[in-house]
């Protein structure tokens, strides 16, 4: 059975549900997270998406990301997916929300309204190597310059997320 994805206003009001593909080729606004998870050293885990993901593969981005199901908090959909892609558990907040636009080369669009989540973990992620293909931690002043400096290794929602989430990111480090 193919995934649902929940359809929003820009009010972030659910108003249907959609097939995830059918939702991505008609760039129509939905729901969906992002999670970051931070370590004791201020370094932010990345990971590398999987070689045959639909879109984007073999990108960096955050820790993982995907979309809500119908009925499900953005905390439990954040805790799930992160138990699925990464292999471990986190509690999680939500730290802010934003809708963003970003097509791909191969028709694709993502248009969401993001919900951007972060936790804690000190460990190393069991990863799902169906989901992911590498990981690594990063500070977030590297992982700036890295973007600056090499653009097309990170996904588009990374970059957009991450430029409006890094002030955020460095006062919650500096704590």
């Amino acid at each position: 059975m193919e995934e649902k994805v929940i359809l929003v206003d820009d009010q972030n009001n659910q108003i249907g549900l959609m097939p995830k593909m059918e939702a991505h080729e008609k760039a129509v606004l939905h729901r969906a997270f992002s999670v970051f998870i931070i370590n004791d050293k201020g370094e932010t885990m990345l990971q590398q998406r999987a070689a045959d993901k639909y879109h984007s593969p073999l990108l960096w981005t955050n820790t993982c990301c995907s979309h809500q199901r119908d009925g499900e908090t953005n905390i439990e959909a954040g805790k799930r997916r992160l138990m699925e892609e990464m292999g471990f558990e986190s509690e999680l907040k939500e730290v802010l929300s934003f809708i963003y636009k970003a097509p791909f080369d191969n028709g694709l669009t993502e248009h969401e309204y993001d919900h951007v989540l972060m936790g804690h973990y000190n460990g190393k992620p069991e990863i799902n190597l169906d989901e992911v293909a590498d990981w690594k931690w990063m500070k977030p002043e590297a992982i700036q310059q890295d973007i600056q400096e090499n653009p097309g290794t990170y996904t588009e929602w990374f970059k957009i997320i991450f430029e409006k989430f890094y002030e955020h990111l460095m006062q919650h480090i500096s704590k």
